[in-house]
């Protein structure tokens, strides 16, 4: 698990069930359940949606997406959800696409955060092809001071595939993190953080950057 980010999601969950007391717009109200529970908590529903595509289409019609809701316990009544929908829904078609919702989910970010998270995953892309792998963090990550390499039960390799588990998303875990899966990830860390220069500092200390 990357510094200090455990600490932050609890900030975060904490912060996130007093504000949900007070929003009344339904797509923070259901970003916010979805933060309470940490900052996977977004790619969580994301993994629910799939489950469900069963013909792979990516899209979701509005029963799935309510179906989808109450799978994850999210508290939501059917008013409220159809007001998701129709949201979401941009062309009328009856249908949303989940990547593009689970992206509008995501907490918006300041310039100043893109940047740094971005400079964080160009640093670990050391190929440049815009997707992370093993053989990039060989000499960019430490696999050595990993605990579980220290006592034998796992190879290097398996202390970097935990590493990027940490950013893929949870139902398609392919040991490649795409600039998408990373930013999504930062975007629950970088909600628990109040201020950019404390989000960026973070960042810094966390990458050597």
């Amino acid at each position: 698990q990357m510094p200090g980010t455990a600490r932050h999601d609890r900030e975060m969950a904490i912060q996130a069930k007093r504000n949900l007391s007070k929003t009344t717009d339904p797509v923070e109200r259901l970003r916010l359940q979805c933060l309470a529970r940490g900052s996977a908590g977004i790619k969580g529903l994301g993994r629910v949606f799939r489950i469900m595509d069963d013909d792979n289409s990516r899209t979701l019609d509005f029963k799935e997406f309510v179906k989808g809701l109450n799978d994850y316990a999210m508290m939501i009544d059917k008013e409220e959800a159809q007001e998701i929908f129709r949201i979401f829904d941009k062309d009328g078609s009856g249908t949303i696409d989940f990547d593009e919702f689970l992206i509008t989910l995501r907490p918006p970010m300041s310039k100043a955060r893109k940047e740094i998270i971005m400079q964080a995953f160009r640093k670990l892309d050391k190929t440049g092809d815009g997707v992370i792998t093993i053989e990039d963090l060989r000499g960019v990550y430490n696999a050595k001071h990993h605990p579980k390499y220290q006592n034998g039960d796992w190879t290097e390799d398996q202390v970097f595939r935990a590493f990027l588990d940490n950013f893929d998303s949870p139902y398609d875990k392919d040991g490649k993190v795409t600039t998408e899966e990373f930013m999504n990830y930062y975007a629950g860390v970088s909600a628990s953080i109040d201020t950019d220069v404390y989000f960026i500092i973070m960042m810094k200390n966390a990458w050597k950057l």
